[in-house]
């Protein structure tokens, strides 16, 4: 029911994601009458691997924490994220609000055991026409070394399953390649990956500046929130920026229209490979659950991207093994703060049990 379009593009991508993966049962929550509509449009109200959980609520874009917890406890989000901690899903995507669906997840789902925090993980495209995966992108703005320490260990393990690369490599974003540049947060997360590094536990590259995502320098970069989610519209604002300004220029004259014309395939080929839409579908790392962020604007052939991502990341065994790893590599600390239904903080290592 989310994002900008919710019905009207996530039923048509799931219906298209179903018919391409045999193999694929998808549940569609929300409100049952939009739904069903959807679907006698496209001639599915009987697909036989697909199925309508009717919600009542829904998140909106501008609603707060606190009504998307308290309030709106049969919203689409929440039901959805329900069915996977149920084990009646495997993964959960949507477009909505993406704060509201990280304190949801978070509050019903929980932290893996040894990971403080949840990150969000993306996909920015690099000249090598492979995936550049990139975390923190927004989830957490202030960050101790521990935590970046645990997301470059999470998105080790992401892309090892996702992409097939045994030892993915990692890096770390700084202002500077040099050992002796950056804050005092990226010089003790620096030491933190490089002694995984001589334990020959994660593939720690080095420090990485910006131009370093778009070139494939490493498989994943690592950053807090603040500066990945800086990083991530800032690229999406060039993305945008040189799009309109080529489409311009090559109309902008008969001659350069020729050119146009005369280059179509290679124009057409360069638009495949920067579409943001084929690598939509972020994931929240960290969680006791498969949970996957479309963008909210994002178009069906976008959702659909989304859609996959999820599938292959449950295909994948992505959260096990993620629990695997941290449980081998991290002694068990204490239960960080998590979320109550009114969107406060609470300290669960001092709950005491009944």
């Amino acid at each position: 029911m989310g994002g900008d379009h919710g019905p009207s593009v996530t039923v048509p991508a799931a219906v298209s994601f179903a018919n391409s993966e045999p193999n694929a049962e998808l549940v569609l929550v929300g409100k049952e009458d939009a739904i069903n509509a959807e679907l006698k449009k496209l001639h599915c109200t009987s697909h036989p691997r697909i199925t309508v959980v009717h919600a009542s609520e829904v998140v909106a874009m501008d609603d707060t924490l606190e009504i998307a917890l308290r309030r709106k406890k049969d919203s689409s989000m929440r039901v959805a994220v329900n069915l996977v901690k149920a084990g009646q899903a495997q993964a959960c995507v949507s477009a909505g609000n993406t704060a509201a669906l990280m304190a949801v997840s978070r509050y019903i789902l929980k932290t893996i055991p040894g990971i403080h925090r949840p990150a969000i993980c993306g996909i920015i495209p690099n000249q090598k026409n492979a995936p550049t995966y990139m975390l923190d992108l927004g989830a957490n703005v202030d960050c101790e070394p521990q935590h970046l320490h645990q997301f470059a260990v999470m998105g080790s393990v992401l892309v090892a399953a996702m992409e097939n690369i045994p030892r993915p490599t990692i890096g770390l974003l700084n202002v500077g390649e040099e050992d002796i540049k950056g804050n005092d947060v990226v010089k003790r997360t620096a030491a933190l990956l490089r002694a995984d590094h001589d334990k020959g536990v994660l593939n720690f590259y080095g420090n990485v500046e910006g131009n370093n995502i778009f070139e494939g320098t490493t498989d994943i970069v690592v950053c807090d929130g603040f500066v990945g989610n800086v990083t991530l519209k800032a690229s999406e604002g060039l993305g945008r920026f040189v799009k309109n300004v080529l489409a311009a220029e090559l109309k902008s004259s008969p001659l350069n229209m020729l050119g146009a014309l005369l280059a179509r395939g290679a124009l057409k080929a360069i638009s495949r490979r920067i579409n943001p839409s084929r690598y939509n579908g972020a994931s929240l790392l960290g969680l006791r659950g498969l949970v996957f962020k479309s963008h909210g604007s994002a178009d069906k052939y976008g959702y659909e991207w989304a859609i996959k991502r999820a599938y292959d990341a449950a295909n994948n065994d992505v959260l096990s093994r993620i629990s695997a790893t941290i449980a081998s590599l991290m002694p068990q600390q204490e239960m960080p703060a998590e979320m109550t239904d009114s969107g406060q903080m609470i300290d669960l290592s001092e709950q005491k049990t009944a």
